[in-house]
């Protein structure tokens, strides 16, 4: 069985009847709703968005069962999770972020750079995370200028180094 998918992460609280902020990382904002119970990673709790709003950059929603202040503070930071097979299939050049974890990561030049660890985003845009055989994590912005090809059918991505990395600086 294929691993769960992050589609949320639940913030601060939201007034004193227990809502919550709603980060979803959904291309539908709402659709987290259609999912049916949401999930914490190991399945140990399940919730189910009742009500949700937009807010400016998050939805604020009710979650079934959280009716005071406390239990919704006691929430932030939580990811909620649903099964891959919930999600809606991709098209031939889609892909889910969590498709790319464990991918290997080539350069241009078909060279080894190591293997896809992470997707994150920050707030400024999405970030790819490659670790190498040896040395530090390498952090790069998932643009389609730095990651040109995404073969997930192949098993690997292809990366446009940078020239401060690559060691091609000009004189």
């Amino acid at each position: 069985m294929a691993a769960p998918i992050c589609v949320a992460r639940i913030g601060a609280a939201h007034g004193v009847r227990g809502a919550v902020k709603l980060w979803t990382f959904t291309q539908d904002p709402f659709a987290v709703k259609a999912y049916g119970p949401l999930t914490t990673k190991d399945g140990a709790r399940q919730f189910e968005v009742t009500q949700a709003r937009e807010a400016k950059d998050h939805l604020v929603a009710t979650l079934k069962g959280v009716t005071t202040r406390e239990e919704a503070e006691r929430l932030n930071g939580l990811e909620l999770y649903v099964a891959r097979e919930t999600l809606p299939a991709t098209d031939e050049d889609e892909y889910y972020h969590a498709d790319l974890i464990g991918l290997a990561a080539m350069t241009t030049a078909d060279a080894p750079l190591g293997r896809v660890v992470a997707i994150h985003n920050f707030g400024a845009g999405d970030i790819i995370e490659i670790a190498p055989p040896h040395g530090a994590t390498i952090l790069l912005p998932f643009t389609n200028a730095v990651v040109p090809t995404v073969d997930v059918a192949g098993g690997r991505v292809v990366i446009e180094l940078p020239a401060e990395i690559d060691g091609d600086d000009p004189p």
